[in-house]
């Protein structure tokens, strides 16, 4: 369960279920205070906040979204479960396309939803349209994998 304030997010941790506040633009990985295991790591992103939120020490997965569109709304609980299972290897970050423009230019979005992966800030692949969440999953295990062998 994650609650957003301006301070943040109140997210219930996986393991011991003790609430934390996680900051925007938190540096590291989030961690539960209590039990030290990490917290799934899901943020809303505005045009002005987006790219300190890309300064993640791990992949970011940008979901470009819409409340009038009925794909988003079919990934947002797809993208909750994920921020759990890969809780202190992934970032997931919404950023609402109606409400914040200059990023839905920044990223070209024709069509939405938008997944746009990251590392370092640098995009390395991007999806359009829903996916189910083995195919997603699937899509992000590859780009794990080609960007963290070694160069031949």
């Amino acid at each position: 369960m994650t609650t957003t304030t301006t301070a943040g997010s109140v997210i219930a941790c996986p393991a011991c279920q003790k609430k934390n506040r996680v900051r925007p633009s938190a540096r590291g990985t989030p961690r539960c205070g209590a039990c030290a295991q990490p917290l799934p790591w899901l943020v809303d992103a505005t045009d002005a906040t987006l790219d300190a939120e890309l300064r993640a020490g791990v992949q970011v997965l940008v979901d470009l979204w819409a409340p009038w569109c009925g794909p988003c709304r079919t990934m947002a609980p797809v993208l909750e479960q994920l921020a759990r299972d890969r809780a202190g290897q992934l970032k997931i970050v919404k950023v609402n396309i109606d409400q914040n423009p200059v990023t839905a230019d920044r990223y070209r979005a024709q069509s939405i939803p938008l997944l746009v992966l990251t590392r370092g800030g640098s995009e390395l692949d991007r999806r359009t349209g829903a996916l189910p969440s083995h195919q997603l999953r699937a899509w992000l295990d590859n780009q794990h994998n080609s960007n963290t062998r070694p160069p031949a």
